[in-house]
């Protein structure tokens, strides 16, 4: 069985989108998406350095259009599709739950919502790496932060106040590294609940359809069928926890047999194979990838 799925913030890189830019189509469909929500894509995609993308109101639309553009050219259709955090609106309309459009359309305004909520404390966000689960999670908790992020393969992403981010630093959990993130708030938290109502009634505006793959959310790894909940669930998601590792896990217990990264990929890929090493996965990171991709999606979609 087939799954595809999609990356979240941080996956960007300069340049990202110049390969896909060859394909004159791909190229046209994302000037009218940068036409439809006013903000450059070609440009932060090609020649923007990795200052400007690391912006949230930027990093959020180019990363979502770099997954629906591959998954275009890749022109497979999945079983199972799942997205990480933002993420999940590029699996929302893999699964036709909404439209392409309108997905550039939600993330760019996440993106801008998440930014100003970002604007307004400052706080931030840091990786523990390695550690028990339990201890890492109480270290967390009694530094005043919160596990916004768990990721599996022994990777937890702490949130909230910057003293509360060096205090986790310095008295990091037993068989643990801290590293802090790039990032210029604290996501998935209630620091970003600013955000959550502006995008709900952009959302609640929104046409929305019932699924066409099996769609796996971020809030439990639990199977959702139902296309206004799944939305319902994106908006409520930009103030809470992601729970990647059981969505790994839900991948694993359906039978999933092989997994493909749209662009920009790789950091899914890792992940899955340190918690769910006998998936084999495929990261799509450029038009060079796609014949190799195809023949793996082949080879999955009868398993």
């Amino acid at each position: 069985m087939l799954a595809i799925i999609a990356p979240g913030q941080g996956s960007q890189s300069p340049g990202m989108l110049s390969a896909w830019f060859k394909d004159s189509t791909l190229r046209d469909t994302c000037a009218a998406w940068s036409d439809d929500i006013g903000t450059d894509l070609l440009t932060l995609g090609t020649t923007a350095d990795a200052e400007e993308i690391k912006d949230t109101a930027n990093a959020q639309p180019l990363i979502v259009a770099a997954g629906l553009l591959s998954f275009k050219a890749l022109g497979v259709t999945p079983s199972v599709v799942a997205g990480h955090s933002v993420g999940e609106i590029t699996a929302a309309a893999l699964a036709t739950i909404i439209s392409d459009a309108d997905a550039i359309r939600i993330v760019h305004a996440r993106g801008v919502e998440m930014a100003k909520a970002a604007a307004i404390t400052q706080a931030g966000m840091s990786a523990v790496l390695g550690g028990e689960r339990e201890a890492v999670i109480a270290a967390i908790a009694s530094a005043g932060l919160v596990a916004a992020n768990e990721n599996g393969g022994g990777q937890i992403v702490a949130a909230g106040s910057l003293a509360g981010l060096e205090k986790l630093s310095a008295n990091p959990p037993e068989g643990a590294r801290v590293r802090a993130l790039a990032v210029a708030g604290a996501f998935h938290t209630s620091y970003m609940q600013p955000a959550v109502e502006p995008l709900r009634a952009l959302v609640a505006r929104t046409l929305v359809h019932e699924p066409r793959a099996t769609i796996i959310s971020n809030k439990e790894g639990a199977l959702v069928s139902d296309g206004r909940e799944f939305m319902d669930r994106i908006v409520a998601q930009i103030a809470n926890p992601v729970r990647w590792d059981l969505c790994m896990s839900t991948l694993k217990s359906m039978g999933v047999t092989g997994i493909i990264e749209l662009a920009p990929a790789g950091t899914l890929v890792g992940l899955l194979k340190r918690a769910e090493p006998s998936i084999e996965t495929f990261a799509l990171k450029s038009p060079d990838d796609l014949d190799a991709a195809q023949k793996f999606a082949a080879n999955h979609s009868n398993s």
